[in-house]
C-alpha cells in the first residue's frame, strides 16, 4: 500500500497546538504534553545526568565512577543446583523479593532454539516439548543483596527462543517464545510461539501454553493495573509485526490461578493496535512518525484478531494493509500505573520492511495511556551513521541505536538495553528528555538484555546475552535517578 506520509500527518502542527507545540518539531514541556495520571500528576519524571563511563581494568563492564558490578551467573561456568552448567543466551529477566530476608529472586529467559550443549536441561516436570529442537526455557536464581549467587534451578524447559516477557502482580514471570515454529514430528513435538507462566518458588511448575494470548513471534508483555488487560509486542517481519492487547471477559480479573483459563485459546479477546492519523485512519507503520511528533498524543483503536492461534495464516498476516499499525521490531514492554511503554528497535533504509515514504530510525519508545487511550512517542533516536560505523565506534558513549528491552526504575525513569551495531550500552532515559549511557559492554559486541531493578532501588540486574553473563550493578542510583 503506497501512502503519502504528509497526508497521514496533515495538520499535525495544528492538532498538536493543544499540547504546547508552537511549530512543527517543537517539543512541549512534560507538564504540557503528558496525560495526567489518576492522581493528577504527569507520569514522566526527570533525572540528573550520569557521569562519564570509566573503562573496566578487567575488560568486562564500563561504569560511571562510584558504581560496581558483580557476576551472578555465567553460561558454562556457574552451575545449577541440579549439577548442569548455567544455560547460555540470557535474555528477558525479572527480579522479585526473595522468600528469605535479604534476598532477591531472578527469573531469566534463555533465548535458545534447537539442540544446544548449553541448552536449558529438561528437568522432569518442567518440560513442555521433549523434542531436541526445543532447548530454551527459564532458570530461577536466588541472590543476596550484593548479587551473590545463592543457587540457580530450572523453572521451565522444552520451549524455543525465550526472548522477553513480563512480571505479573502476583510474583510470577510470563515468558514469551519469539517463534512461530509448529510441530514437525521429529525435533519439535508440539507447536510453539506461545506465552508460558513461570514460578519462582522452586515447587510450582505448569509448563502449559497460554493460548489465549496468541501464537506468534512474541517479544514482551505487561499486565495493566486493573488486571483486565495484557499488552504484548511482536518482533517479526514480512510484514512487520504489531502491538497487541488481550482483554479479559467482563467481570474477570487476572490472578495467580488465571493460567488455567488462559490455556483456552478463545478465552477473552485479542486485538491489534491501530494508531489513528489526523484523518481518523490507521497510520500504516510507526516509521511514518518522527521526532516532530515527540510527546504528541495520538488516538488509538484496537482491531480484533481473526484467528489468534495462527492455524493456517500468521496472526500479523491476517490484517490487510492500512487496517492496523505495524512497526519494525516491536520489542520491550513495561507497564506502570498510568500506562505501558513499548519499544521499536529500529527501521532500516533500503529494506522491504520500511514502507514507501516512511523514515528510517534507530529507535522509538512509545507510551500508551490506559485512561486516555492515546499513545505518545516519548523517546526517538534518528538514523545515526555515527552509531552504525562499526568497530571504531566501540568506545563511543554518545551515539546510541536499537533500544530493545525496557524497564522502569523505582523512581519512574527508563532503563533501555541497547542491541546496536557498534558498542552496546545500558541507557538511562527520560521521556521527552536526554539519554545517558550508564554501562558499556567491553567484552564483545553482544547486546545487553533483561535490565531489571530491585524494588528497593539498590541493584540493577542486566545480562550480556553472549556468552551469557548476568551482572548485578550497585552504586548511588538514587543520586541520579531519585
Amino acid at each position: 500500500m503506497s501512502v503519502d506520509r504528509r497526508s497521514v500527518l496533515r495538520g499535525a502542527a495544528v492538532g498538536a497546538a493543544g499540547v504546547g507545540f508552537t511549530a512543527v518539531g517543537a517539543v512541549p514541556t512534560l507538564a504540557e504534553a503528558a496525560p495526567a495520571s489518576r492522581s493528577g500528576h504527569t507520569p514522566f519524571p526527570q533525572h540528573r545526568p550520569f557521569p562519564p563511563l570509566l573503562d573496566d581494568p578487567k575488560g568486562l563492564l564500563a561504569l560511571p565512577a562510584g558504581f560496581k558490578y558483580r557476576v551472578v551467573t555465567q553460561a558454562g561456568e556457574t552451575k545449577l543446583t541440579s549439577g548442569q552448567p548455567t544455560p547460555t543466551l540470557h535474555d528477558g529477566t525479572a527480579v522479585f523479593d526473595g522468600s528469605r530476608h535479604g534476598t532477591y529472586t531472578l527469573i531469566q529467559n534463555h533465548e535458545i532454539g534447537a539442540d544446544n550443549p548449553l541448552g536449558v536441561p529438561p528437568i522432569a516436570g518442567t518440560v513442555y516439548d521433549s523434542g531436541v529442537g526445543a532447548a530454551g526455557g527459564c532458570t530461577v536464581i536466588s541472590v543476596d543483596r550484593d548479587g551473590k549467587n545463592l543457587g540457580e534451578w530450572v523453572g521451565i524447559s522444552g520451549t524455543i527462543t525465550n526472548c522477553a516477557g513480563g512480571p505479573t502482580p502476583w510474583g510470577t514471570w510470563m515468558t514469551c517464545e519469539e517463534t512461530e515454529n509448529k510441530a514437525n514430528g521429529t525435533t519439535r513435538l508440539k507447536d510453539h510461539g506461545y506465552v508460558f507462566e513461570v514460578w519462582a518458588d522452586g515447587k510450582t511448575v505448569h509448563p502449559v501454553p497460554l493460548k489465549a494470548l496468541g501464537r506468534y513471534a512474541h517479544e514482551a508483555l505487561a499486565i495493566d493495573e486493573d488486571r483486565t488487560h495484557i499488552y504484548l509486542s511482536e518482533d517479526a517481519s514480512g510484514p512487520n509485526g504489531t502491538f497487541y492487547r488481550w482483554s479479559a471477559p467482563r467481570g474477570y480479573r487476572l490472578s495467580s490461578r488465571s493460567w488455567q483459563d488462559l490455556q483456552n485459546k478463545d478465552f477473552g479477546t485479542l486485538e491489534a493496535l491501530a494508531i489513528l492519523g489526523d484523518d481518523g485512519k490507521p497510520i500504516p507503520d510507526v516509521a511514518y512518525l518522527t521526532s516532530a511528533q515527540l510527546l504528541r498524543p495520538f488516538r488509538t483503536t484496537w482491531v480484533p484478531v481473526p484467528d489468534r492461534d495462527g492455524a493456517t495464516t500468521s496472526v500479523r498476516k491476517q490484517f490487510t494493509d492500512g487496517q492496523i499499525t505495524r512497526g519494525k521490531k516491536f520489542e520491550g514492554v513495561y507497564g506502570t500505573e498510568q500506562g505501558v511503554y513499548v519499544v521499536n528497535s529500529y527501521a532500516e533504509s533500503g529494506t522491504a520492511d520500511l514502507p514507501a515514504d516512511a523514515v528510517p530510525h534507530d529507535g522509538m519508545v512509545w507510551f500508551y495511556n490506559y485512561e486516555a487511550k492515546t499513545i505518545q512517542l516519548v523517546t526517538y533516536f534518528p538514523e545515526n551513521a555515527a552509531a552504525n560505523k562499526g568497530p571504531e565506534a566501540k568506545y563511543d558513549d554518545l551515539n546510541f541505536d536499537s533500544p530493545d528491552n525496557v524497564t522502569v526504575t523505582p523512581w519512574g525513569s527508563l532503563i533501555l538495553a541497547e542491541d546496536g551495531q557498534a558498542s552496546s550500552h545500558v541507557l538511562s532515559a527520560t521521556p521527552g528528555g536526554p539519554t545517558y549511557a550508564i554501562a558499556r559492554n567491553m567484552l564483545n559486541d553482544s547486546e545487553f538484555t533483561g535490565p531489571t531493578f530491585s524494588a528497593d532501588g539498590k541493584v540493577l540486574f542486566v545480562n550480556i546475552q553472549t556468552p551469557g553473563i548476568t551482572l548485578a550493578i550497585t552504586g548511588p542510583w538514587r543520586d541520579y535517578l531519585g
